[in-house]
């Protein structure tokens, strides 16, 4: 939790205690389903859940604002922005319903009332959303494809409704670019915002509907 409170100090109690609250939560259903990587498990803060936050060092969602997690296996980034943002909507997606039972388990016990969890596929929503945030899901190229009909055409924040991910920034440079003029995206280094070296390689990535 130190690396969180250092980035984010203005936490209120009850996010320091939900955040707190993730740690040994993952911990214990890590053992039993595989999420997060169990050689990386004892990093679960720095490497998932602040990494999770990142996307809040450069862009705020409205209030009310409407969010897929689009294959957020264990609930990151999600679970992590659900509790930086309660007053924001998120729904957090996986095809893979022990993943999905995981992530409900988690947003149960830290008492998050604006999650909902589902099993499904991204083509198989009929539901409408103002951005898509994911993690170490799929290349950019596909991101858009699966997305282009459930990301709302009318948008309510500063920049135009689209998807967030984070990436390694080794690759980043190389989706966009097979982009090509599909889609409008822009690279956000983590290391511009925080210190630790994991950060060095990974960005967050924004592609603009």
């Amino acid at each position: 939790m130190e690396s969180i409170l250092k980035y984010f100090p203005d936490l209120s109690d009850l996010q320091i205690s939900q955040l707190t609250q993730l740690g040994p939560l993952y911990k214990d259903w890590n053992s039993k389903i595989n999420v997060v990587s169990r050689k990386d498990i004892d990093n679960i803060y720095p490497h998932h859940i602040l990494h999770s936050m990142g996307l809040a060092k450069i862009f705020q969602f409205n209030s009310g604002a409407e969010i897929l997690d689009l294959g957020t296996g264990g609930g990151l980034p999600g679970i992590p922005l659900a509790i930086l943002f309660p007053e924001v909507n998120f729904l957090l997606v996986d095809s893979i319903g022990k993943k999905i039972k995981v992530t409900q388990e988690i947003a149960d016990a830290v008492g998050l009332k604006n999650v909902k969890c589902k099993q499904i596929r991204a083509e198989e929503l009929n539901q409408k959303f103002d951005f898509v945030i994911t993690r170490a899901v799929a290349v950019l190229p596909k991101l858009v494809n699966w997305t282009r009909k459930i990301i709302r055409v009318h948008h309510k924040h500063p920049i135009p409704n689209g998807i967030w991910a984070l990436k390694g920034i080794d690759r980043a440079a190389e989706e966009v670019e097979n982009l090509g003029k599909r889609a409008y995206a822009e690279i956000y280094p983590m290391s511009e915002f925080f210190e630790e070296d994991f950060f060095e390689t990974k960005c967050v990535v924004y592609v603009q509907k």
